[in-house]
């Protein structure tokens, strides 16, 4: 059953609706009620409660503000608001702190029961996603291979890996030292997509490849196996002796032989390096998954093995396919932060990690500048001139160091150019949205409205604006308005219900609440006690 409390200050309407709804049939339990916005809190402080209805307007605490301070004690709270046409403005604040749905007064019985009966299977969904995430939980922890599982594929999916997250997968799986190294092997069904097979056939090629890898690998502990694809399956042996490394290969030799028996389909087998960390273990993925493709255009069902004359040629296709396509994004975006870390983890894979000959440093600077300059596109004619420069400056270059330093230099200038440039624009299109918006305020314009009326994706304008003008676009406007608001308030033939239509604002209780929360005190008080005509 799910609890539900009651909050309003008027005691007719309070227990006219714990009386009239059948709350047995909803699925709830009988109603907690209260009279005040503070008893409610209390309440809700020492109780767990899965539905909160509350009136808005009430003394001292509103509903609003009830909502606001309730919904960190019960985040999956559910909240409906209960008022009268002439408050209907508090909606969108409301909405704002977390309420749910919203009715008005005078309430319809079958509007309120359709309310509740959407309340509780909203809640009996998230109770069963609890429960399931609860059950899977235990299957996790009860299951060693879904969680070697999860743990390869995350480790070669190239994802953060900090000490924290290291820690836990070794309580989970009680991992072991590296000593001797991991090495990732790479069973890939060759072929797979090719145009002929019908999709049952390649249900039972990819179950049988699934089957045929597990089985060979089942009597080896020292390997974790993860399904990546249907059409491919990769292990990380851990700490392999020669001899466990020997047993391997009658392995993959037996994947090789069976599946070509059974299914007629041929399989490509890498075998990556060494790697001394499990945080090299991304990089060993692609390293082989590289040397497996140039080998398939030779000849289908290898078995691959990384070379270190390997190496270079990786580097550049990495520059091209990886590097140089993720950098040019992250310098169109912005971000200086973050081409900066990103500029240095290349130079320091390409240049530094190994001794480098001085030729190929050029060749990869060289290289490097030609893909920026293709891919980038300079606004300014003067700026482009920088290209022939730096291309001088390269030939100039004595050293592998000043190669790297002049990289970073082209990247920073691009950055710095492009930054001037696009914060001017959008300095002056926020100024002019904000124009816009201030010369209509009686209009009540959408984010959507703003965003078609200026030709931009909705979600980017509100980005755009919080960023330049350091609020929302409804937080602008009630600032806005507020502010016009004590200018009017200075002339005392306007009367406060006037000022709160000249604002944009359609009810004199919605202006109160909203000046209030704003100023610190009512219209009135503002007009009787704050401004003085002789300062004004």
């Amino acid at each position: 059953m799910i609890n539900v409390l009651i909050v309003d200050d008027e005691p007719s309407n309070l227990y006219g609706l714990a009386r009239t709804i059948d709350w047995e049939e909803l699925g709830y339990e009988s109603p907690a009620l209260f009279e005040s916005a503070e008893e409610a809190l209390e309440a809700l402080s020492r109780s767990s409660f899965d539905v909160l209805i509350s009136d808005v307007s009430m003394p001292v605490m509103n509903g609003i503000e009830l909502v606001e301070r309730a919904k960190p004690l019960h985040p999956h709270l559910q909240v409906l608001m209960i008022s009268g046409y002439s408050e209907f403005e508090f909606v969108q604040d409301a909405i704002h702190v977390g309420a749910q749905a919203y009715v008005l007064k005078p309430l319809k019985l079958d509007e309120v029961s359709s309310r509740l009966t959407a309340f509780r299977k909203t809640i009996e969904k998230m109770r069963h996603v609890i429960a399931q995430t609860n059950e899977l939980e235990k299957k996790v922890t009860g299951s060693a291979k879904l969680v070697k599982e999860r743990f390869v594929s995350d480790l070669i999916a190239d994802m953060p890996l900090t000490d924290e997250l290291i820690a836990s997968w070794s309580e989970l799986l009680e991992l072991p030292d590296i000593g001797r190294g991991i090495q990732t092997i790479v069973f890939g069904l060759d072929s797979f997509g090719s145009a002929g097979r019908e999709a049952k056939e390649r249900m039972l090629l990819g179950s049988g490849f699934r089957q045929t890898v597990e089985v060979a690998l089942s009597d080896m502990e020292s390997v974790y196996v993860a399904q990546t694809s249907p059409e491919e399956m990769v292990a990380l042996q851990l700490n392999p002796t020669s001899e466990e490394r020997a047993r391997l290969e009658k392995h993959l030799a037996f994947v090789q032989r069976m599946m070509l028996d059974r299914f007629g389909a041929k399989v490509t087998i890498g075998c990556s390096r060494l790697a001394d960390r499990w945080e090299d273990c991304a990089l060993a993925y692609k390293e082989i998954k590289f040397a497996m493709a140039k080998a398939r255009l030779v000849e289908d069902g290898q078995i691959v093995r990384y070379e270190s004359g390997d190496a270079s040629e990786f580097k550049d296709y990495r520059l091209r396919e990886e590097w140089m396509p993720h950098l040019v994004r992250l310098m169109e975006e912005g971000d200086a932060a973050k081409v900066g870390g990103y500029m240095n983890r290349i130079l320091d894979v390409l240049l530094s990690q190994e001794p480098v000959s001085f030729s190929y440093a050029q060749a990869f600077g060289m290289s490097f500048l030609s893909e920026l300059i293709r891919t980038l596109k300079w606004k300014n004619a003067a700026e482009s001139d920088t290209n022939i420069l730096i291309w001088r400056r390269m030939l100039d270059c004595g050293s592998t160091g000043q190669i790297a330093e002049l990289l970073v230099e082209y990247v920073d200038r691009y950055m710095q150019v492009e930054k001037k440039d696009r914060l001017h624009q959008q300095h002056h299109l926020i100024r002019s949205i904000a124009d816009f918006i201030e010369a209509r305020l009686q209009e009540n314009w959408t984010v959507k409205q703003l965003a078609e009326q200026f030709e931009l994706n909705a979600s980017y304008l509100s980005v755009l604006f919080k960023r330049e003008m350091g609020k929302t676009i409804s937080e602008f406007v009630q600032a806005t308005r507020i502010q016009q608001a004590i200018k009017l308030l200075q002339d005392p033939n306007i009367k406060i219900y006037e000022v709160a239509d000249r604002v944009g604002l359609q009810t004199q209780a919605y202006f109160t609440f909203l000046f209030k929360k704003l100023v610190g005190c009512t219209p009135q008080e503002y007009r009787d006690y704050r401004y003085d005509s002789n300062e004004g």
